[in-house]
């Protein structure tokens, strides 16, 4: 194991300092109530299965998070790994708004201070208070994403100062319920309860697995101070957001997955924008230009292999 995993886990017993002032807020009910009740919708929209609806479903869900949270949450409005016209990025944070993960600005927030204290006190949802909590524990208890104002000027004024962003932080909600009125208009209740229901919570646990699962299961290419690891599964159901070690090296790349069989279709939407004049200034790493930091794993520990032969012969 290299020195910055090891240093890591062994941060794991301070870093229940936010989880324990996270569990005296108390839970967050509001958010708890439509956990519960759309988990119930889901299991619901089993036993009102059509074609039809399981189509909807899976189009919804590809627009909700791949060009909704991959695309523009995460790789365009967190880490500005490419630009796009205002009314582009204004309609890719709508589609976002469908995955029901919280607006824009509360979002962005999130995941900035998520990199800023990666697996270390601070961290919102680290493993290292528990796998639980890292995957959907740390938003039902506390105030994890309700952030103040000062934490929002300093951690996303590029957003908090942009009208359009501020509104659609306020309504994110409202997207869904257009959505679920048109569903029904056409389809009836099994569209509505997989096109929204079922479609929410795969989305949810899919994007809560890259903050649980890819910080202690997978495979690791950089030596990254962090516990991120790449995982394939999770990248098949992200759209390309469990190659998450790459990320985590390598933050402000529109691309995560490096390697030619890393699937990663959230780059492909990305690079299609880009052929259509759509996205400029697109920053990218592959395993053919890669910056000299943080070094590759396999470099890391020859290196230490090469130390600890060189300190036995002294």
């Amino acid at each position: 194991m290299n020195k910055g995993i090891d240093n890591t886990l062994r941060c794991g017993s301070t870093t229940s300092l936010r989880k324990d002032r996270a569990t005296n807020d108390g839970i967050n009910w509001v958010t708890t109530t439509a956990m519960i009740l759309f988990h119930l919708g889901a299991v619901a929209a089993l036993f009102f299965f059509t074609w039809k609806a399981f189509f909807v479903a899976l189009l919804l869900w590809w627009i909700s998070g791949s060009f909704g949270i991959g695309m523009c949450y995460h790789r365009l409005l967190t880490h500005r790994g490419y630009r796009t016209p205002k009314w582009l990025e204004y309609l890719l944070t709508w589609c976002a708004t469908l995955a029901l993960e919280g607006g824009p600005i509360f979002w962005v927030a999130t995941h900035r201070i998520h990199h800023q204290f990666s697996d270390v006190e601070g961290d919102p949802h680290s493993p290292n208070d528990g796998k639980w909590w890292s995957h959907m524990g740390w938003i039902l208890v506390g105030k994890s994403m309700h952030h103040d104002t000062t934490t929002l000027a300093r951690y996303v004024p590029d957003l908090t100062e942009d009208k359009v962003h501020v509104w659609l932080t306020k309504y994110h909600w409202t997207s869904n319920v257009i959505v679920g009125v048109i569903l029904l208009a056409i389809g009836g209740l099994p569209w509505v309860l997989w096109g929204v229901f079922f479609r929410v919570v795969l989305g949810l646990h899919s994007t809560w697995a890259v903050n649980s699962i890819t910080h202690w299961w997978g495979t690791r290419r950089f030596a990254t101070k962090d516990l991120s690891t790449n995982n394939f599964l999770i990248a098949l159901f992200t759209f390309g957001e469990g190659w998450h070690n790459n990320h985590h090296a390598h933050p402000v790349s529109a691309r995560h997955g490096m390697a030619w069989w890393e699937i990663d279709t959230n780059w492909y939407g990305i690079w299609m924008l880009k052929k259509l004049g759509l996205a400029r200034h697109v920053y990218k790493v592959t395993l053919n230009n890669l910056p000299p930091r943080p070094a590759l794993v396999r470099d890391l520990r020859a290196a230490e292999l090469a130390t600890s032969a060189a300190a036995g012969n002294n």
